[in-house]
């Protein structure tokens, strides 16, 4: 392989620890503007910047300075509160909202040429007649191919006021150039990337984070699920960094019973904040079963642990992130914002389970790779709990507090040097481009596929995935298969059908044989 074997935990602990952090950093709540009077610390502090500004040799931009002052202060509290600056907050915001104004097109630059991986089911990309496969050459007057080509700012071009319109010249094989008009519109950025029947009477809902409309599409998936005869449900959080904390409560409120605590959060103050179900909840009785990783944080974990603490339920798979920290935005007047650690939250049972951070930012977004050494992935003897954190659930379960929440049943994770990196190249998108390349020979026949037919006819043979092998291996990534080549085609075909048919198609074919809901299943069928 193009890199040392030793290294690779490495890669994969901080591609997860780097995920984990950007979800996590968003959990907070609605900001409020607050006044500060005079202080001799924040003067002395403008003085010095006022000082540079008129009187050092060097012509320097002092914004930048204020930028490393203000990363430096944060940096010397926790590690979640956190610095924005103006070009990565609107990207953010638009995330959490749940959507953003555009034409409703997956695309990646293609060589030289924007190429539409799909577009957006009843979007206006999708309304105007734009099909997979297709490359977008210009936006009105603006180049987007050649040489020069760059992702960065591709969006701007294609973004707009909502109903404005954008001309676009597309390139299509067999039809060549021509124009179309897009009217821009409210494209959703969903945060439930699947809900399906895996069985009769047992549902499965997929959550990638929370942010403002994920409760209303969860709701929506679990109505769903109830009328298709859904009695027992599966909440797959794994991966999921967190987000907005009211999701994650009302989320929790369809499976408790009335007045039943859900979490609450203290501050410096000693001022707690209870939060309880109400009596709307649409799923008290069924069994629920909750799927959690390393990479399940913040508002994950506040779900997790509310079913967990309230004997509501069985959490399955490793320990989660360890985040119990909340966070309030407030904007510093120039597009950035900072988001500052207000309080800490715990759990129903009192336990607090962010993990400690007295060791620097580094060792704790790096915790992974301790879990890792320390073999907690392969085996749940080896997780390290105290028993003075030790806490007792209503119905006399035993839980832990200090650092994630441990689940009741234990899933280990494949963690040899294969098995990581098909993870890694499969969440990471290095397929993708193979996929694209092989879906774009026959683009007609694949179109009009319809995700059942897909499902029953497509199979991956061992020719296709041996030419996959042999476009990495162009690539500098030369991987010995041995015994994985059966989860190699299972990935291929995946993202295949993520690429014609989204994220639910994805997650359908994915979930095939994973040892979590192999495990839910076993349990159910025993149960």
């Amino acid at each position: 392989m193009g890199y040392s074997k030793k290294y690779l935990p490495l890669f994969i602990g901080l591609a997860m620890g780097a995920g984990v952090f950007l979800g996590s950093k968003l959990d907070f709540s609605n900001p409020s503007a607050k006044l500060f009077s005079y202080n001799a610390k924040k003067e002395k502090l403008n003085r010095l910047i006022d000082y540079i500004d008129y009187e050092y040799v060097d012509e320097i931009n002092t914004d930048s300075i204020v930028d490393v002052t203000v990363n430096r202060i944060l940096e010397n509290l926790d590690p979640h509160s956190v610095y924005i600056p103006p070009e990565e907050l609107e990207g953010i915001t638009e995330s959490m909202q749940g959507d953003f104004i555009g034409i409703g097109v997956s695309y990646y630059p293609y060589r030289d040429t924007i190429s539409v991986i799909n577009t957006i089911k009843g979007g206006p990309s999708e309304r105007s007649g734009i099909m997979a496969g297709d490359r977008i050459l210009m936006a009105d007057n603006d180049t987007l191919y050649g040489e020069r080509l760059r992702r960065d700012g591709l969006a701007d071009k294609l973004k707009g006021e909502l109903n404005s319109q954008v001309q676009l010249k597309v390139y299509r094989k067999g039809k060549g150039i021509f124009d179309v008009v897009v009217k821009r519109g409210r494209v959703p950025l969903r945060s439930v990337d699947a809900s399906y029947m895996l069985k009769e009477n047992l549902g499965y809902i997929k959550v990638n984070r929370f942010a403002e409309t994920t409760y209303k599409e969860f709701k929506n998936a679990l109505d769903s699920l109830q009328d298709l005869g859904a009695e027992t449900l599966v909440v797959d959080l794994r991966d999921n960094g967190g987000g907005f904390i009211a999701p994650a409560l009302k989320m929790a409120d369809e499976f408790l019973e009335n007045d039943k605590l859900i979490m609450f959060t203290k501050n410096k103050k000693g001022s707690i904040e209870n939060n309880y179900a109400t009596r709307n909840g649409s799923f008290e009785k069924g069994n629920v079963y909750v799927l959690i990783n390393e990479n399940s944080a913040s508002a994950s974990e506040i779900f997790a642990g509310a079913i967990q603490d309230n004997d509501r339920g069985t959490i399955v798979g490793r320990r989660s992130y360890g985040k119990g920290l909340v966070q309030r935005e407030m904007a510093l007047g120039d597009g950035s914002a900072i988001r500052l650690t207000i309080s800490r939250y715990y759990t129903p049972t009192g336990r607090s389970i962010q993990k400690p951070y007295e060791n620097g930012n580094k060792e704790y977004f790096n915790e992974y790779l301790e879990r890792y050494k320390n073999g907690e992935l392969q085996n749940a003897d080896s997780i390290q709990v105290a028993d003075s954190l030790k806490f007792k659930t209503p119905g006399g379960k035993t839980v832990y507090g200090g650092g994630g929440i441990i689940p009741d049943i234990f899933v280990s994770k494949d963690t040899t040097r294969v098995g990581e990196t098909l993870d890694y190249m499969l969440r990471s998108g290095r397929m993708g481009g193979y996929i694209f390349e092989e879906l774009d020979k026959k683009r007609d026949f694949y179109n009009k596929l319809t995700e059942e037919q897909f499902k029953q006819e497509i199979e991956i043979d061992d020719d296709f995935a041996d030419g996959f092998l042999a476009y990495t291996r162009k690539r500098g990534v030369d991987i010995n298969l041995q015994n994985y080549r059966e989860q190699l085609k299972k990935y291929l075909k995946a993202i295949m059908a993520q690429q014609l048919f989204g994220t639910s198609a994805f997650e359908k074919i994915i979930n095939k044989d994973d040892k979590m809901i192999q495990k839910v299943l076993s349990i159910s069928d025993s149960s």
